[in-house]
């Protein structure tokens, strides 16, 4: 899956960005600022209007299912 970009609302934060649009996976904030350096350079709240990269989400792995132990 490709990056994709967001536009930020106002009074938007990187945490509200990610839980936005990785279902509530506040967890992706380091890799949304990992992809847009200089990011935090523009405060908590960031710039209405300002354009993010959001990075692929990462996969998750869930436990097996054992039908007999």
């Amino acid at each position: 899956m490709a990056a994709r970009l967001a536009q930020a609302r106002q009074g938007d934060t990187a945490d509200l960005l990610a839980a936005r649009h990785y279902d509530g996976d506040t967890s992706m904030t380091v890799a949304i600022l990992d992809a847009n350096p200089g990011l935090a350079d523009h405060g908590p709240i960031l710039p209405q209007g300002l354009v993010v990269v959001l990075p692929p989400p990462r996969p998750t792995t869930r436990p097996g299912l054992a039908l007999w132990n």
